[in-house]
């Protein structure tokens, strides 16, 4: 089983978003300068230049040169560490985008039900919702070029979505108890990306914060949330860092200096060939009193961990969770003429007392690197702290309160919380990863936004008496057995029913409100947010 993916099936709503891509695994140092390249006749690099050349003009066959470099890339960067990179002009746009805090398009949270593109929520005030599409509405052509029932890829439909900032796209759209079809002239603008999924307050005095990644603006973000918080009597706060792949090294330090005392050690990084960097606290944080407790779990990354080390190696905060990804590399990206990008590791970065948290990799042995996580299962790390064993070697110590801390293998939480593989049967791993889940629960609320939002009309008294249909329940399950997806046996059945009904409500919030709501039904299940309660109290 890859735990990565039954993770992001079991925990992670299925959202389009126009224009959103995938969180990058990797911390991305901008503070470099620029680099020159100079290579003598008797350099390595000759070779293979002579070596593309010859094939290119005297191969027996036509070859593709662009596909031969970027193989020659790909090879060389294959034998380095697991982190340093190549991505085509295409891939580097898409993966950059949610970092950089926005993109341009016409302004729709969407999702693909039955081969058609149904709007999730307009995003507020944004160019879709101005000319009036609403949630709910279908999006069956753009530019009068059918994209519903043509069985078109989402990339697909995306790359017609969207487009330069000014430029106008005509919809056609099909919209409940509405004959024929509406039509909607947009103009493309700018859409923000938000990195926070959610902000507050979880129980009274005590703040939370989810960050999904650490982009351009996630600092700005975050602070508007914490002024926010702190507005509502916020005394602690539950800073959730589960899943958080990573991001831009700054903004991680940003964030961690509203929690620390100047001159404070943040982090620290070390390479061969480029300048060694100390990141220190300015002592002007706005969080440096009250309770703090961080969450991780095995797919916290890179920034992410940055963040937890400089809390947990200062003592200014607990950690609750399970051991963190452990990547303590840095990339600095490579810019090439045609858009395409080198992502190349330059350096290891160390928390405060000294802890390179980088996992143990073999050079050009990705595939072992990928199967961590599933080892760390398999071994019943994931629900046994005592399986977990360090090297005496990687023992550190906290600054302040002179605790046990490791390196070499991500960041140990002070306070463990098992993986509850009871909660996540496999009969509901089957059921989300067919999609069965998510298309009935759109169907579900095609069928009833109406209805729900006047018997609802805030999530607070929605979240109070909102209970999931039976008949939802049994339209999964239903559909399930179609698709030969059936439980084992009635207990599994019993205890997959429990932890569906959570996170269809939640799903139904999400729909009618957003994260902020799918995330405060979600984590009143949710052991690692239960656990960093009861270590606030």
């Amino acid at each position: 089983m890859n735990i990565r993916k039954y993770w992001r099936q079991i925990c992670a709503p299925s959202l389009g978003r126009a224009g959103v891509g995938l969180l990058l695994l990797f911390v991305v140092d901008l503070a470099f300068g620029q680099i020159k390249f100079k290579f003598d006749n008797d350099s390595p690099m000759r070779k293979m230049q002579i070596a593309e050349a010859a094939i290119n003009s005297l191969y027996v066959d036509s070859v593709d040169e662009q596909k031969l470099v970027e193989d020659g890339i790909r090879g060389m960067l294959k034998e380095l560490d697991p982190h340093s990179s190549y991505t085509t002009a295409k891939e580097t746009k898409a993966m950059n985008e949610p970092l950089q805090g926005d993109f341009e398009g016409i302004g729709v949270q969407f999702n693909i039900v039955e081969d058609t593109l149904m709007v999730i929520q307009p995003v507020v005030n944004g160019p879709s919702e101005k000319v009036g599409i609403m949630a709910g509405d279908r999006i069956v052509s753009v530019n009068d070029t059918a994209i519903a029932g043509v069985k078109m890829s989402r990339e697909d439909i995306m790359k017609r979505l969207r487009g330069p900032k000014g430029t106008k796209v005509r919809l056609g759209v099909v919209r409940r108890g509405i004959d024929g079809e509406l039509h909607f002239v947009v103009k493309r603008d700018k859409i923000p990306v938000h990195t926070i999924d959610a902000i507050y307050m979880i129980r009274p005095k005590v703040g939370y914060i989810r960050i999904s990644s650490f982009g351009a603006k996630t600092y700005n973000e975050f602070m508007d949330g914490v002024k926010k918080l702190q507005a509502q009597g916020m005394k602690s706060l539950i800073l959730d860092l589960q899943d958080n792949g990573g991001g831009y090294l700054q903004a991680a330090v940003s964030i961690a200096n509203e929690f620390l005392a100047q001159n404070d050690m943040i982090v620290y990084t070390k390479g061969r060939r480029v300048r060694d960097t100390e990141y220190k606290a300015k002592g002007n944080g706005s969080l440096k009193t009250g309770q703090v407790v961080v969450l991780i779990n095995e797919l916290s990354a890179s920034a992410s961990e940055i963040v937890t080390g400089a809390i947990q190696d200062q003592d200014r905060g607990l950690v609750v969770g399970r051991r963190s990804f452990g990547k303590g590399l840095v990339q600095r990206p490579i810019d090439l003429p045609d858009g395409s990008m080198i992502r190349l590791t330059v350096a290891h970065y160390y928390t405060p007392s000294g802890r390179c948290i980088q996992k143990p990799y073999t050079k050009g042995d990705k595939k072992d690197y990928e199967m961590d996580l599933e080892n760390r299962l398999k071994r019943g790390e994931l629900t046994n702290r005592d399986s977990i064993h360090f090297d005496d070697s990687q023992k550190y110590k906290t600054l302040r309160k002179r605790r046990t801390v490791y390196g070499g293998g991500g960041i140990m939480p002070d306070e463990f919380v098992p993986l509850d593989t009871l909660k996540y049967t496999k009969l509901h791993r089957q059921l989300a990863a067919k999609s069965i889940i998510i298309n009935a629960n759109l169907r579900f609320i095609d069928n009833h936004r109406k209805e729900l939002r006047e018997i609802y009309p805030d999530f607070d008294t929605f979240n109070k008496k909102f209970e999931v249909p039976q008949s939802l329940v049994d339209d999964i399950l239903a559909e399930g057995k179609k698709q030969k997806i059936e439980p084992k046996d009635n207990e599994e059945l019993k205890r997959t029913i429990p932890y569906l009904k959570t996170q269809l409500k939640a799903l139904v919030a999400r729909d009618l409100w957003d994260m902020n709501e799918y995330f405060q039904v979600m984590n009143e299940t949710n052991d690692i947010v239960q656990k960093a309660l009861k270590v606030i109290k």
